[in-house]
């Protein structure tokens, strides 16, 4: 399992990067890609991943459309055009950052040659 508090400072990318490449989702959909991609490692819960969608609303990154199915009211979200430029810089940011991190984790050695 991944702890909390790495979750915490990539969840917006993670939803961003899906939403981008599933177009449309709602989230509890959302929830089962994540383990599905990870097998169970990450398992997003429900006072992590609603908020960081209502976020991510207000800065209008993403819009929700609410759509009647039976009796009950599911939530779809969709990225913005917006949304979809940063879901980009996003990935890319954290692309960045990990390989920063393995160089400060698994440092190659320097050549002194003075």
């Amino acid at each position: 399992m991944v702890s909390n508090d790495l979750l915490k400072g990539t969840l917006k990318t993670i939803v961003l990067k899906l939403l981008e490449e599933k177009g449309r989702m709602y989230g509890y959909e959302i929830t089962q890609e994540v383990e599905r991609l990870t097998q169970g490692k990450i398992q997003l819960t429900w006072g992590a991943l609603y908020p960081t969608l209502h976020k991510l609303e207000a800065v209008h990154l993403i819009t929700a459309e609410e759509v009647s199915i039976g009796k009950r009211v599911r939530k779809y979200y969709t990225l913005t055009e917006s949304g979809t430029k940063t879901a980009k810089e996003k990935v890319q940011e954290f692309l960045d950052f990990v390989t920063i991190m393995g160089q400060i984790l698994n440092p190659k050695p320097s050549l002194n040659l003075g």
